[in-house]
């Protein structure tokens, strides 16, 4: 019961938000009474935690496999776009920033985790691709996997770029392309063309 609990309020606050989703809200989506819910979860606070966190591990779980699949280091990072996209497809209601302003120690907790497992795996994305001569040998990987990681995040603030203006598939690929663009060595340009050809097809 729990974990449906879990499952089905990550719907519901991707698609509706943090704070506009009420535990009566969930509760009635489910069939079951409030009681079950505080069953398990003492107060909507706990159940948010525990809702960003899986949602947080899923997504960490899905690019492991990606990276454990040893790809060309451009495609894993399209791999890992595409999948990320996919997971997050129901998000409209910005979780991100009702998360930092209504449950600002869940956010701070949930950043954390996400720049210690994005430093890492771009960190090691950026190594190989030095290795194999598609990253420019001059970059510094520290410094390119945290400007990444910050500049992942900024994307999804509203502030900077509004929803009727950007759709997040844009500034995505716009960013990527930015990024790699950035980094590519001569070889690696030439896959970057490669892949965007293959997509535009």
């Amino acid at each position: 019961m729990k974990e449906k609990i879990i499952l089905k309020s990550s719907h519901l606050f991707l698609n509706l938000g943090f704070k506009s989703v009420t535990m009566d809200d969930i509760a009635n989506e489910m069939g079951i009474s409030k009681k079950t819910i505080y069953q398990h979860f003492k107060n909507k606070t706990k159940l948010v935690e525990a809702t960003a966190m899986s949602v947080f591990e899923q997504i960490s779980c899905g690019i492991d496999s990606i990276c454990e699949l040893n790809k060309n280091p451009i495609e894993e990072v399209y791999e890992i776009k595409q999948f990320i996209m996919h997971h997050l497809k129901d998000e409209k209601s910005s979780p991100q920033f009702q998360l930092q302003k209504y449950y600002p120690k869940i956010y701070a907790n949930l950043k954390n985790k996400q720049f210690e497992k994005m430093l890492s795996c771009v960190t090691q994305n950026l190594e190989r691709g030095v290795a194999q001569g598609i990253y420019r040998d001059t970059i510094n990987a520290d410094f390119v996997a945290r400007l990444y990681f910050n500049n992942m995040i900024s994307l999804k603030d509203q502030t900077l770029f509004p929803a009727e203006k950007f759709s997040i598939s844009m500034l995505m690929d716009n960013y990527l392309e930015y990024h790699l663009g950035g980094i590519c060595s001569i070889k690696g340009l030439e896959k970057l063309n490669q892949i965007k050809i293959n997509q535009n097809k």
